[in-house]
C-alpha cells in the first residue's frame, strides 16, 4: 500500500491517477494526525509525504516513522525545496527527495525503486533470521527438531502441495500455517483460518463452504465462506479431524474438481485455493476408527510436518522464555532483562504439557506479579511440583545467554536453589538419581539380548551414567564430552528415576 500524505486535494487526485496504472492500492490523507491514524491500521510500503501540512512540519512525520522502525520507505515532496531541506530529509532517513511538479513517470519509477528496495531489505532480513538459525518466519528454536521442521517448511512452501501439520495443543501448528503461506508465491493473497472445533458443527458448514440468501433459516444474506475468501491464498483448516463426515466430503470435492459449492446453490463455482491443515489428534488413528475419510486423508497428507513438543527441543525453552520475558518486560514497564541460573534450571526441568502456550502465560504470570533485575525461580507460577530438582550439580557451569546471578538477589533462597547446594555438597547425587530406576547395563557374560545385542536405550542409558560418573556427576561436563544439550541429559535423568522410584537407588560410581 501507498500512504499519500498531501492536503491539496487536487493534486492528490492527480497523484492518485498517476499511480492508478500501477495497480497499487493507494490511501490519501490531508493532515499529519491522519496519516499516524493510517499507520495503527496497516503499515503501508511507502508514504509519499508533503512537507507543509496543516497540522506539521513533514519532516517532524517523518522522524515519528523512523522512530518507531516502521518498515517503510518515504519520499519527500515539496513545492518549496531548498538543499538544506532536502539534505535534512535524506538525514532523517527519507528514501528519496522530489521537487514539484513532477511527471507521472519520475513518481512511478521513484515508488517502483522504494517498494523494490522495501522488498528486498525484508528479504535480507529474513535471511540474517534464517543463517542466525535461532529463528525462522515468527518461530523461536535452534533445536535439530525445529531445524528439521524449518527444512520442511522451507521446501514445501513456495509449491501447491497440501500440508499436514500435527503436534500437541500449543506446539505453534497456527505459526507453521503462517510461514507456509508468507514463503509461497501466494503471499499477497490473503489466508484464511479456520478453526473446526471452536465452530458449532451445524456453523461450520456454512463458515467453510459458504452460503445463499434464503438457503436456511436465518441465512439474510449471501456468505462467501472460507473457501471463497481464500481464493488465490491459503485456507488453514485447524483441528481439521473435528470435521464431521458429510464435511469431509465436500472437502474432498473442493480438492479434486477445484470447485465449491455454496449451502442453497446448485452450481459450484471455480476456487484456486491452497490447503493446510493441523490437528492435535493422531490422523492415523481418526482414519482406522472411521471418524476421517480415509480418501480425504490421502489427499491432504501430501507433506506431513510434525512439531514436536516443547520437552523435546533442548535449551529451544530459554530463547523462547527469553523472547516472552522481554516482550512482556516492556510492554509492562518492568525491569526484567534476563532469568537467574536456578530460574532457567527450573524452566529447563519443567515438562510443559501445555508447550509454548504455557511457557507464554507462565512468562507472562510471572512479569505480571513480580518486577526486578532478573527473575527468580521461585517466581514462576509453574502448575505442579517438578522431581529431582537437586539434579543440576553447578549451575555457574551451565551456558546462559546472561551473566544472571545464581540465586535470588535479596531474601531467601528459592527451592531449586536449595536442591542446587544440596546437589553440590554431594557430587554423586545426580549419578545415584540416574541409577534409580534399573541396574547398570548388565556384564559381558550376561547379555541383555540373544547374540548379545542389548537394547538401544539400554546402551543409550549406559553411556550417559558412565559419562556422568566419569565427570564426578557434573551434568554439564558430561553433556559437553557427549557434544549434547545438558538439558537432554537432566530430561533423561528424571525420566529414569520417574520410572524406577521405587527400586534401590545404585551408586554408579561404585560400577
Amino acid at each position: 500500500m501507498v500512504l499519500l500524505v498531501e492536503d491539496t486535494r487536487a493534486l492528490a487526485e492527480t497523484y492518485q491517477a498517476y499511480l492508478a496504472p500501477q495497480g497499487w492500492t493507494v490511501r490519501a490523507v490531508e493532515t499529519s494526525a491522519a496519516a499516524k491514524a493510517a499507520f495503527e491500521q496497516a503499515a503501508p510500503a511507502v508514504v509519499v509525504l508533503d512537507v507543509n501540512l496543516p497540522d506539521g512540519n513533514g519532516l517532524d512525520l517523518l522522524r515519528w516513522i523512523k522512530a518507531r522502525d516502521v518498515p517503510c520507505e518515504v519520499v519527500v515532496i515539496t513545492g518549496t525545496a531548498s538543499i538544506n531541506m532536502a539534505v535534512e530529509s535524506m538525514r532523517e532517513g527519507a528514501f528519496d527527495f522530489v521537487m514539484k511538479p513532477f511527471s507521472a513517470d519520475r513518481l512511478r519509477v521513484t515508488l517502483r525503486n522504494a517498494i523494490d528496495r522495501q522488498m528486498l531489505t525484508n528479504r535480507l532480513e529474513a535471511l540474517g533470521e534464517e543463517m542466525d538459525g535461532n529463528r525462522f518466519e515468527g518461530m523461536i528454536g535452534r533445536s535439530f527438531a525445529m531445524q528439521t521442521v524449518y527444512r520442511i517448511l522451507r521446501n514445501a512452501a513456495p509449491t501447491n502441495a497440501t500440508v499436514f501439520i500435527t503436534g500437541e495443543s500449543g506446539t505453534g501448528k497456527e505459526l507453521c500455517a503462517h510461514a507456509l503461506h508468507s514463503l509461497s508465491r501466494r503471499a499477497m493473497g490473503p489466508l484464511i483460518s479456520i478453526n473446526c472445533a471452536a465452530i458449532p458443527s451445524g456453523m461450520l458448514e456454512s463458515e467453510i463452504f459458504g452460503h445463499s440468501r434464503g438457503a436456511f433459516t436465518g441465512a439474510l444474506s449471501d456468505r462467501r465462506g472460507a473457501v471463497l475468501s481464500a481464493d488465490g491464498g491459503t485456507l488453514f483448516l485447524d483441528e481439521v479431524c473435528e470435521m464431521d463426515l458429510d464435511l469431509q466430503s465436500k472437502m474432498l470435492r473442493v480438492l479434486q474438481e477445484k470447485t465449491v459449492q455454496r449451502v442453497g446453490e446448485d452450481t459450484p463455482q471455480p476456487v484456486d485455493v491452497r490447503i493446510v491443515c493441523a490437528t492435535n489428534r493422531d490422523p492415523e488413528e481418526e482414519v482406522a476408527a472411521g471418524r476421517f475419510r480415509e480418501d480425504l486423508y490421502y489427499r491432504l497428507h501430501v507433506v506431513p510436518v510434525e512439531l514436536p513438543p516443547l520437552r523435546e527441543r533442548d535449551d529451544d525453552v530459554l530463547l523462547i522464555a527469553r523472547e516472552f520475558l522481554k516482550m512482556y518486560s516492556s510492554e509492562d514497564g518492568k525491569r526484567f532483562r534476563g532469568f537467574t541460573r536456578a530460574c532457567e534450571d527450573a524452566l529447563l526441568a519443567y515438562s510443559w504439557p501445555g508447550n509454548i502456550r504455557q511457557l507464554q502465560n507462565t512468562v507472562r504470570r510471572a512479569v505480571v506479579l513480580n518486577d526486578a533485575e532478573f527473575m527468580e525461580a521461585d517466581m514462576l507460577p509453574l502448575t505442579r511440583p517438578q522431581p529431582q530438582q537437586s539434579l543440576v550439580s553447578d549451575a555457574a557451569q551451565i551456558p546462559s545467554g546472561l551473566d544472571a546471578p545464581e540465586g535470588p538477589a535479596a531474601g531467601g533462597a528459592s527451592p531449586q536453589a536449595g536442591a542446587l547446594q544440596s546437589a553440590r555438597s554431594s557430587p554423586s547425587a545426580e549419578v545415584r538419581q540416574a541409577s534409580a530406576a534399573t541396574p547398570v547395563a548388565p556384564p559381558n557374560d550376561a547379555p541383555a539380548a540373544a547374540g548379545g545385542i542389548e537394547p538401544l536405550e539400554t546402551v543409550i542409558r549406559s553411556t550417559i551414567e558412565r559419562a556422568v560418573a566419569l565427570c564426578d556427576g557434573n551434568i554439564p561436563r558430561a553433556a559437553n564430552a557427549l557434544k549434547v544439550s545438558p538439558s537432554t541429559l537432566y530430561r533423561r535423568i528424571q525420566m529414569w528415576g520417574q520410572d524406577g522410584e521405587d527400586d534401590d537407588p545404585q551408586d554408579l560410581s561404585n560400577t
